[in-house]
């Protein structure tokens, strides 16, 4: 497939740069199938829109304060993202990285307890990095407290400011298993109140863990999606969720990385490591409905969109920007159903 098609004209003012408040007061565009136009309504109304047997799944991963911001013994400025433990060290993107020398040392801006040093490249040009705090090397998410202090939320580079994003907005209220570099976005819409109403209703909540990597918002670069090298990312699906999985009228997914999780399931096993990569001819084994943001232009997530409804995608894109729907992490969302034609 030709990645052309699956780009999208997305304006600037459309992205959106602040979460809504309260988080289920963001629009909720209910795809209802080929032949009927979709509804507006606020995910405050989801409830509404589930039925008695449905199963309500949601990636229950938390994200890690990743983003540091360091100064070289020089005086320059210098920025490390992390993304995943490697033994005793991060892989990690690192700015200026082709600048900063094996041994650089890095001084934390905001704890200067917290240091940083740069080491090998990788074999996807990112970098191995060692953290040291108040002299004690921090090698893996038991010790990630170190890093509440000098380390920031890892907003995608479309979110130009910090403003209403604190470390627990940029949080589900579910989020439990440290480990991401990334927020499972559609699940920020959740409250306690909302997760309430959809329970007193008789629906059954269950979750999965996929560690989100910063590659899961990128667009694809190549031209055909056949060429396009999925990264990986670990998952867990609980064998009580698999089995609820298998007696549910529905299953609902909350999030694109939800859908990962349990169509990796199905094709192998209950945990691991996935590059699922889900595009047009694909067969979704478990997942009935999608509840989700609006993605990049030529993202894997759009393709995944594609494969789950077909090209009826761009009407509800073109309703959506046409009605002044905000996109991406922090904008609002639509609930698609497989099953409605």
């Amino acid at each position: 497939m030709k990645m052309i098609e699956f780009d999208y004209d997305l304006p600037e003012h459309a992205i959106a740069q602040s979460p809504a408040e309260p988080r289920d007061s963001a629009r909720l565009l209910v795809d209802q199938g080929s032949s009927i136009s979709p509804l507006h309504a606020r995910v405050k109304d989801l409830a509404d829109y589930l039925e008695s047997g449905d199963l309500l799944v949601v990636n229950e991963t938390k994200v890690i304060p990743a983003r540091l911001s360091l100064v070289k013994e020089t005086g320059g400025l210098a920025e490390v993202l992390l993304l995943e433990p490697q033994g005793d060290v991060w892989e990690a993107m690192v700015k200026p990285g082709k600048r900063l020398r094996v041994g650089t040392k890095l001084r934390s801006l905001r704890d200067p307890a917290l240091i940083v040093d740069v080491g090998e490249e990788t074999s996807r040009g990112r970098r191995l990095v060692s953290i040291v705090h108040d002299g004690k090397k921090i090698s893996g998410l038991n010790e990630i407290s170190a890093l509440d202090k000098a380390g920031e939320m890892p907003l995608p580079p479309y979110i130009k400011s910090y403003e209403g994003s604190s470390k627990e907005r940029y949080q589900t209220v579910y989020a439990k298993k440290l480990g991401s570099a990334a927020a499972p976005t559609a699940g920020l819409h959740f409250t306690d109140e909302l997760i309430e109403r959809i329970s007193i209703k008789g629906i059954e909540i269950a979750t999965v863990e996929l560690t989100i990597g910063i590659d899961t918002f990128q667009p694809i670069t190549v031209s055909d999606s056949s060429d396009h090298v999925m990264h990986s990312e670990s998952y867990n699906v609980p064998e009580s969720t698999w089995n609820a999985c298998q007696s549910a009228k529905r299953v609902v997914a909350v999030g694109t990385t939800t859908v990962r999780s349990l169509e990796s399931a199905a094709r192998g096993n209950l945990s691991g490591r996935t590059d699922l990569f889900l595009r047009r001819g694909e067969k979704f084994e478990i997942v009935d409905c999608i509840f989700t943001n609006f993605h990049l232009p030529k993202s894997s997530l759009l393709l995944m969109i594609d494969s789950f409804v077909g090209d009826r995608w761009r009407r509800l894109y073109s309703e959506a920007l046409a009605e002044g729907y905000r996109f991406l992490s922090y904008g609002d969302a639509m609930f698609l159903q497989k099953t409605v034609e």
